[in-house]
């Protein structure tokens, strides 16, 4: 017996989809204009769903740069037809990236939007594939299907379905999709200077990276940097220790470290994470490569030892703060030691704001105007960094509007194909009604 093809599956997705989700009273709740605009996601869905598919069979890890450059060409070709100038911005070939596609139209109705996505995943072409494969008729498989092709699909999807309706007449809309996002090269100066420089022209940011759930959007995201820490101790016979040899690198180390939990631990949306240690007689260490080898004796007492981890928060002021006490820490050496940190910045906080909740607001009245629930803002310590955070402090901003699903950056990684086409609908509504 033949196993149903994969075009009959999204034909009863469809019909079901349209039996239970688009039902009288949601239509009542919305224009005509609207109506039509939900329609058209509709219509269009099997093409959807096809781009989808061949976005995610290409392989686009970071450093695949070929890879990245041939999803962004995939969706060039749609933005085009859809009336969008676009324009590829190329990094310095030292940095070992692809570069971005940025896709724009002009016009003087609305507010105007810079809708963010990014065309890399994690998976890069040396590990096991894992092409598009329909699960069941609700769920789908692929390498960065929802972290975040899904949400570079959706924003075409909605875009697509405003054109054909002539919405995106007259409006000023930026498609800003990165290269590298899920490793930013460096300097960041210049991986995120034309992004940065553009969102600065526009009202309101929207990412579309995964969402968690129908209920929920992000108002704000924890921002990420990192430290690293460096201890000298005295090397000698470990008879010596708590003696006149001191303490030795590793129990200051230690000592340092356990610091950082007991004095911040407990403060909201703080965390800080030790990634690597190393400490020993003989200490190697590649800070670029994050790699260390080590050589040591349990009769000596260790004189090096180097730790570094992640530092995330949800505010600047709460960064600052956080690394004034482990500065203070550290300057606490234990006798015959000797310890500093340093600090890089990585990627800004996207802090709450009232004009973030007021879109989150926005984004409410759509969902239940379709009929598909509130939506109300997220805990902000549940999502890491992302590109809108480079923004934040320059326009309103929303985050987490892509596609649902599990196991982003693992093997299996889905995408919830039931909620995907109501995701996509509330998009297109809320883009329509910000541009009014």
């Amino acid at each position: 017996m033949r196993k149903p093809s994969y075009s009959r599956a999204i034909v009863f997705f469809i019909s079901l989809m349209l039996c239970t989700v688009w039902s009288l009273s949601a239509q009542s709740q919305l224009n005509s204009i609207e109506g039509k605009i939900g329609k058209a996601v509709e219509e269009n869905w099997n093409m959807t769903i096809d781009l989808l598919r061949q976005s995610v069979n290409i392989n686009s890890g970071t450093y695949n740069v070929k890879g990245v450059r041939a999803v962004g060409e995939l969706y060039a070709k749609e933005l085009r037809a859809l009336g969008f100038t676009v324009e590829w911005v190329s990094l310095p070939d030292s940095m070992q990236r692809a570069g971005h596609l940025v896709a724009y139209r002009k016009g003087t109705q609305g507010k105007k939007l810079f809708l963010i996505g990014h065309l890399d995943t994690v998976f890069e072409p040396d590990m096991p594939s894992n092409p598009f494969t329909m699960l069941n008729d609700s769920t789908a498989t692929g390498q960065g299907i929802n972290d975040m092709k899904g949400g570079d699909v959706m924003i075409i999807a909605a875009l697509k379905a405003l054109h054909q309706q002539k919405l995106l007449d007259n409006t000023t809309i930026t498609v800003y999709m990165t290269g590298d996002e899920e490793n930013a090269g460096y300097p960041r100066e210049i991986a995120r200077g034309d992004f940065i420089a553009r969102a600065k022209e526009h009202d309101i940011a929207l990412a579309f990276e995964t969402a968690s759930g129908m209920g929920t959007i992000a108002t704000a995201r924890r921002g990420a940097s990192g430290w690293q820490l460096e201890v000298e101790g005295k090397q000698a016979h470990s008879s010596g220790v708590f003696g006149s040899a001191g303490y030795g690198s590793i129990y200051e180390a230690a000592r340092i470290v356990n610091s950082f939990r007991e004095r911040l631990s407990k403060e909201q949306y703080l965390t800080f994470n030790p990634g690597l240690i190393v400490g020993g007689s003989e200490v190697a260490y590649n800070q670029e490569a994050q790699q260390g080898t080590v050589s040591g004796k349990t009769n000596i007492i260790s004189p090096r030892t180097v730790a570094n981890g992640d530092l995330r928060f949800i505010s600047e002021q709460q960064k600052e703060n956080a690394r004034t006490v482990m500065r203070e820490i550290v300057s606490q050496s234990l006798p015959g030691t000797k310890a500093t940190i340093s600090f890089v910045d990585g990627i800004p906080s996207m802090p709450p704001t009232a004009g973030n909740t007021n879109l989150a607001t926005q984004l409410s009245e759509v969902s239940e105007a379709l009929g598909f629930g509130k939506v109300n803002p997220g805990n902000p310590g549940s999502r890491g960094a992302g590109d809108i955070s480079y923004v934040a402090q320059y326009v309103d901003c929303l985050d987490g509007l892509g596609a649902s699903g599990r196991g982003a950056h693992a093997p299996g990684e889905t995408i919830n194909l039931f909620e995907y086409p109501k995701l996509t609908k509330r998009a297109a509504v809320f883009i329509y009604r910000l541009t009014r």
